[in-house]
């Protein structure tokens, strides 16, 4: 078993295909659907269900929708790139620009997203996590209390893959407009629940090049008894 510090420094994001030579087996999901039943909920609401898809003509089905990048989340994101790795050290935040392509420059409304659909049909398992947005937490403005916990449900579903050697990418491409509401169609998932968020599962191809990453030191967001 791991040290807790070393699963939580080792946690990524995988922004590729997975191994289609590796499928999860059942027991290994049964151990990250179960570290999400004890992650921590505003009053105990336990405010989610999942939805398990492993089915390969629903995924063909979810990646054959029209994903989209919308101008605003391009030029939102535009300021957070760094453009070398030595810049990216610096800042210790925000993105490489190697990993978003498109600009602010850029005189399209929107920009297809063709690498979603393709992972999404090569994907072993999708877990698709829903809420009810009218069980909000009491006395919780905006449900803000709800929204913590469904962070905490995924940090515990990250580690658990993590620790398994199973590799995770969050999908936030399902959420809203017409394509949540396809996804939901597809699924046959009830109108009062939402999408809160979506991961894709599996394998990570072995001998993948290692990207820079980056935090911010301990001591440079800690104060002490006072800002």
């Amino acid at each position: 078993m791991k040290d807790t510090l070393e699963l939580i420094k080792e946690r990524k994001s995988i922004r590729g295909l997975f191994d289609s030579k590796k499928s999860m087996g059942k027991e290994d999901l049964h151990k990250i659907l179960e570290a999400c039943s004890w992650a921590p909920t505003a009053h105990n609401m336990q405010n989610f269900e999942i939805v398990v898809v492993d089915d390969k003509t629903l995924l063909q089905s979810i990646g054959n929708i029209k994903y989209t990048i919308s101008k605003t989340y391009i030029k939102e994101n535009y300021p957070h790139l760094s453009f070398s790795e030595e810049e990216f050290r610096k800042r210790k935040t925000g993105l490489l620009s190697t990993r978003f392509t498109a600009t602010p420059k850029d005189d399209q409304k929107e920009i297809t997203n063709d690498f979603i659909g393709k992972f999404l049909k090569a994907t072993d398992v999708l877990l698709v996590f829903l809420y009810d947005p009218n069980r909000r937490a009491p006395a919780s403005e905006g449900d803000f209390l709800g929204i913590m916990s469904l962070g905490c449900i995924m940090e515990n579903m990250w580690l658990m893959a993590n620790s398994l050697g199973i590799g995770v990418q969050i999908v936030s491409a399902l959420i809203g407009g017409p394509v949540e509401k396809e996804v939901k169609r597809i699924l046959n998932i009830p109108d009062h629940l939402r999408i809160a968020f979506s991961c894709r599962l599996g394998y990570p191809v072995v001998g993948e090049p290692k990207l820079a990453r980056v935090r911010r030191d301990v001591v440079d967001f800690t104060h002490i008894n006072k800002y």
